[in-house]
């Protein structure tokens, strides 16, 4: 089964071509560099609107069958970020651990970081995660943050691909030189 993934931009200013969308190609790109499975991408961009959040969450999830939903934008403190509400409103289960690591990641660069509202949810089988808007700050979160060469704070995507496999999605592998997907030994597959 080949990983299909959603991927949200939420920009009033990008959806109305005031300025050119960084939150998509910035995605493609990096999961193009992190997974080595086959998947396929369906793209929106969307303004901070709630209603039309919820409709390109829920066609994405119900309608196109994407196992993973990417969302970036809107997530701050602002009357007009609606990105975590939209998000909420569609789920079926709260996955915090994915917020909280965001933040952790992001407070390692600047404190207003704390003011992000970053949820991951479930719905159906399907999970849906909000990134920050910045290309740098979807990397880290993403990726995590090295030293050395070491991971010293790990990257949410280490922990996407089990996620996958425990609400039913397709198995996917990573490239463990840009983040290393972590399972337990008994649900590790021998490569082909």
């Amino acid at each position: 089964m080949t990983l299909k993934i959603g991927l949200v931009s939420i920009s009033d200013r990008a959806s109305q071509g005031v300025y050119e969308d960084k939150g998509i190609p910035a995605l493609v790109d990096w999961l193009t560099l992190a997974i080595s499975s086959p998947f396929e991408t369906v793209t929106r961009l969307i303004p901070d609107e709630q209603p039309q959040i919820e409709a390109a969450l829920t066609q994405l999830v119900d309608d196109e069958g994407c196992q993973l939903v990417l969302t970036t934008g809107g997530t701050g403190p602002s009357p007009r970020d609606v990105t975590p509400e939209a998000t909420l409103a569609v789920a079926d289960r709260v996955m915090p651990g994915f917020g909280e690591q965001m933040r952790q990641i992001s407070l390692k660069f600047v404190p207003t970081a704390i003011l992000s509202r970053q949820v991951g949810v479930i719905r159906k089988q399907s999970l849906i995660l909000n990134l920050p808007g910045q290309p740098k700050a979807i990397r880290e979160t993403l990726e995590g943050l090295r030293e050395e060469g070491s991971v010293t704070v790990p990257g949410i995507f280490a922990a996407v691909p089990y996620c996958l496999d425990l609400i039913g999605g397709p198995y996917v592998e990573t490239r463990a030189e840009v983040v290393k997907a972590f399972r337990p030994k008994s649900a590790i597959k021998p490569q082909a």
